[in-house]
């Protein structure tokens, strides 16, 4: 009988520290998430609320998948006056960032342009590749007519898919016609107000900010689209006039920009 109270005795204190444990364990769990997803304003200028950089993906997309991203939806939700960066009518700054074939790139590199198709995006993000067939296709219409695409990376390059190596792999297999910069320390997307991939920036010849938003009204299937916001855009532009809509929401995955 003593031996029987002693192993019931050991039993019951195992139990109770395992049941202890499994609580201690949840609870830093739980104490984790509620640090990384319960800050009121996401870092760095995204437009969701949520774990940092915007978005709860474990990892990368893979492949050409098309859909929204995982943990939330494409649609940005955040207005402009939430959000920062330039509104429409206002001057944007020119910078100076290294293309994928090496050499520095401004605006201002542009000779005689009419405008400029100034597009945040990335190599990863399946919203970014569905769009990609369509920016070659702007580009190698407009920019003959003054208007060319100039698309920005401002992801952080810790991810490797998204690293300097990886833009010049990705515009090598896509033969992108138009520059594809590297934002280095991510500095250009928040003056900008960029908060998803893709996000369009239309600029006059004076720099000045025309129409923000989306490319058109349909991400996965460019024959279905019934507006073509940004061409509309230019369109207006041509005739002096001011577009309309000048703003639209993006669609597209969040960007995550550089921690420093």
């Amino acid at each position: 009988m003593k031996r029987i109270s002693i192993l019931i005795a050991f039993i019951g204190i195992s139990v109770a520290v395992f049941t202890a444990c499994s609580n201690e364990t949840k609870t830093n769990e739980e104490g984790s998430e509620a640090h990384h997803g319960d800050r009121k304003g996401p870092p760095h200028g995204d437009d969701r609320k949520g774990p940092p950089h915007g978005d709860d993906r474990k990892g990368p997309p893979h492949g050409d998948r098309k859909g929204p991203p995982r943990g939330g939806s494409p649609e940005q939700t955040r207005t402009l006056e939430e959000i920062g960066g330039y509104k429409i009518g206002e001057v944007a700054t020119d910078f100076n960032l290294k293309n994928v074939d090496g050499e520095m790139f401004s605006m201002s590199s542009i000779k005689n342009a009419k405008g400029y198709i100034v597009t945040f995006t990335c190599n990863e993000c399946p919203f970014a590749k569905l769009y990609e067939d369509r920016l070659i296709a702007l580009h190698n219409t407009y920019a003959p007519q003054g208007y060319a695409v100039i698309a920005i990376n401002s992801n952080s390059p810790e991810n490797e898919m998204e690293n300097f190596e990886a833009m010049q792999k990705r515009a090598q297999e896509k033969n992108f016609p138009f520059v594809y910069l590297v934002d280095e320390g991510s500095k250009v997307y928040p003056k900008y107000g960029a908060v998803r991939t893709p996000h369009v920036f239309l600029l006059d010849q004076d720099y000045k900010v025309q129409y923000i938003g989306a490319i058109d009204d349909n991400a996965k299937s460019p024959e279905d689209v019934k507006e073509k916001f940004l061409e509309n855009a230019i369109a207006a532009l041509e005739k002096g006039e001011k577009p309309n809509p000048n703003l639209t929401k993006a669609i597209g995955c969040p960007i995550k920009p550089s921690k420093g």
